[in-house]
């Protein structure tokens, strides 16, 4: 297609699928805090005054859930008879946590294929499949339509934390949509925010004056300053052929009831808000409540690495990399690499440069980004912060899977006598 338009979304914080990740990220930095040898796979649930953790862990740290969950949902906003219907000082909070299986456990302790490298001796945490994505469309080498969505999002969190729109309540989302010519962005075609608010603004309350006044300040406090250092910049007016953006709020008319209130939140289901919106092929494997054994995770961050090293060492504009592995295995059972005919060096050489470069068992993997240690280096929170806008691209988290610097210098160099050949 010569011309098209893609589109992304993100949600905020707030939203009962996020409140989840969150929940169960917290958990599994609490685990990890006191013991990074800790097993876990924790699965939250929410509905109307309820919080349920549950699933698998096999640990030696000792953690006051219920203090735990009370205080991510307290930190995310929902405090009080303002919050609609969900309060984290009055919520059930329930625990049903058991112990890891015996038999994933051996397979993880002890792989199949290990041959003494102590490194070898730890196998993946499950069978499947992940995928990694570098392009250049943005700086941090990712699409530019989730891009642009979580960069609304976050402002949208911001804006109601800060109280410079103090009608905000926790829940929202975003989507954008881009104009592509020749796969360039050329255009943001429309932006769609809905967002959770109180039932009136200033002593207003009808549903038409209410939805005006939020998209006015939603514009002025979230769209042009989540933008501003674009090049590509959305206007309510045409600028010479481009056209006008479409900006649409709240389309329903009002958001009130929201949050867990109104809807059921689980762990797991937002995997294309936390990838790449969409834009490129996705496993089907959650992050969030995984320690790192589990290949959904690392491996996924693994192949991020990965593609954004090819593409930040200029060999091709676009990058995708699958990886799969065999639960209690420690080798990946196949690396692929496609790059969309934008490579310098073609699909098999890329794949064969991979393959060479970058160890990708599940034990190396943990190692190399220190996946086990980061909870307790940063302060007892670090995979709970990447459980809202998103696992990859993040220029305000210090992630190790996105510091491609010294691996792209690698790569640069071992090819430039190939590419000068060719």
């Amino acid at each position: 297609m010569a011309r098209y338009v893609f589109t992304s979304e993100s949600v905020t914080e707030g939203h009962p699928d996020k409140i989840c990740d969150q929940v169960s990220d917290a958990v599994l930095d609490a685990l990890l805090e006191q013991d990074p040898a800790s097993r876990v796979a924790c699965e939250t649930v929410v509905n109307t005054g309820l919080c349920l953790i549950t699933g698998e862990v096999t640990t030696t740290a000792r953690v006051d859930f219920n203090t735990l969950v009370r205080g991510v949902i307290e930190r995310i906003g929902y405090n009080g008879a303002r919050a609609g219907g969900f309060d984290a000082h009055s919520c059930a909070v329930l625990v049903a946590l058991d112990q890891q299986s015996p038999d994933i456990a051996q397979g993880v302790n002890e792989a199949d294929d290990h041959d003494g490298d102590p490194l070898d001796r730890i196998g993946a945490g499950d069978q499947g499949i992940m995928f990694g994505y570098a392009c250049d469309e943005t700086p941090e080498l990712m699409p530019l339509p989730i891009s642009l969505a979580h960069r609304l999002a976050r402002r949208l969190a911001e804006v109601r934390h800060n109280g410079s729109l103090e009608y905000l309540l926790p829940d929202g989302k975003t989507q954008v949509s881009v104009v592509y010519d020749n796969n360039q962005p050329v255009a943001i075609d429309t932006i769609l925010i809905s967002t959770q608010h109180t039932a009136e603004i200033d002593g207003v309350s009808e549903e038409k004056a209410m939805r005006e006044r939020i998209a006015a300040d939603l514009w002025t406090h979230v769209v042009l300053p989540a933008t501003a250092d674009l090049p590509l910049k959305p206007s309510l007016e045409a600028v010479g052929a481009t056209p006008a953006t479409r900006f649409l709020v709240n389309p329903t008319g009002k958001f009130v009831v929201g949050g867990p209130q109104g809807d059921a939140g689980l762990t797991g289901r937002k995997i294309i808000v936390d990838t790449y919106g969409g834009y490129a092929r996705h496993g089907g494997g959650a992050f969030s409540g995984k320690d790192p054994t589990k290949v959904d995770r690392s491996a996924a961050y693994a192949a991020r690495y990965v593609a954004k090293a090819l593409v930040a060492a200029g060999l091709a504009r676009k990058v995708e990399v699958q990886l799969s592995y065999a639960i209690g295995v420690a080798k990946p059972v196949s690396i692929l690499v496609e790059s969309f005919g934008t490579g310098r060096l073609d699909n098999d050489s890329l794949t064969a440069l991979v393959q060479e470069h970058f160890d990708l068992r599940p034990g190396a993997i943990i190692e190399i980004f220190s996946l086990r240690d980061l909870p307790q280096q940063r302060g007892g929170r670090f995979y709970q912060d990447l459980a809202a806008y998103g696992h990859f691209g993040r220029s305000d988290l210090d992630l190790p899977w996105e510091n491609v610097d010294a691996i792209a210098t690698t790569l640069k160099q071992v090819t430039a006598a190939q590419l000068g050949a060719a």
